[in-house]
C-alpha cells in the first residue's frame, strides 16, 4: 500500500505512519519534555490504543527524531496531540513535516479545524494557528463533546478539572 510508504520530508528524515514497535521510541522521545511539563504524560497503553493516529520521523538508519499524532474530536475537528522532536533535530523541518503531515491527515478525513494546546505559540502561529476563547463550538456541540472520558477533549472545552495540567498551554486553532 501506498500511504504506508515513507514520504519524503527533508534531507536526513522521512515522516511514516507509527507502528506498534516505536510506541518505546515515542515514549522515550517524550518523556524529558513531560519531565520539563512540556507535555502531558501517558501511560504506555495509551499510546499502543492510539498508535493509529501517530506519525514518525525517522532517520535513514531507523532513529526516530520526530513525533505527533491526530486526534478526531468531532466531525469537523481535530486535535494535534504530543508533537515532539528529538533536542538535536529541532529547527531541522522535523516539526514542520509532521505537523504538515497530520493537516494532510486531516483534511483526508474531511476535518477543517485543528486544535492544539501548547507552550509553543510561535511554531503553532508559524503555521496558522490563532490563539481562541470560549465558544468554539455550538452549544449542542458542546453538550455532546463534554461527554467525552477524553482528556484532551476537556482541554480543548477548557474544563475546570483540567486547568491544573494546563496553567500556562495556550488553547489555539487552525482553519483548514
Amino acid at each position: 500500500m501506498t500511504s504506508a510508504a515513507p514520504t519524503s520530508a527533508a534531507p536526513g528524515f522521512a515522516v511514516r505512519r507509527a507502528r506498534t514497535t516505536d510506541v518505546p521510541a515515542i515514549d522515550a522521545l517524550i518523556e524529558p519534555l513531560v519531565q520539563q511539563r512540556i507535555l502531558l504524560g501517558k501511560d504506555r497503553v495509551v499510546f499502543y490504543e492510539a498508535v493509529q493516529e501517530f506519525r514518525v520521523a525517522e532517520t535513514a538508519d531507523g532513529e526516530l527524531v520526530g513525533c505527533g499524532a491526530l486526534h478526531v474530536m468531532w466531525e469537523d475537528l481535530g486535535e494535534v496531540r504530543t508533537l515532539a522532536t528529538a533536542p538535536a533535530w529541532r529547527h531541522r523541518g522535523v516539526g514542520h513535516a509532521l505537523l504538515e503531515r497530520i493537516e494532510n491527515d486531516a483534511r483526508e478525513l474531511g476535518l477543517t479545524r485543528l486544535f492544539c494546546l501548547t507552550f509553543e505559540t510561535a511554531f503553532f502561529e508559524g503555521h496558522g494557528f490563532r490563539e481562541i476563547g470560549e465558544g468554539v463550538v455550538s452549544a449542542d456541540v458542546y453538550a455532546e463533546l463534554v461527554r467525552s472520558p477524553d482528556e484532551g477533549v476537556a482541554e480543548f472545552l477548557d474544563l475546570a478539572r483540567v486547568k491544573p495540567n494546563t496553567l500556562g498551554n495556550t488553547r489555539m486553532l487552525k482553519q483548514l
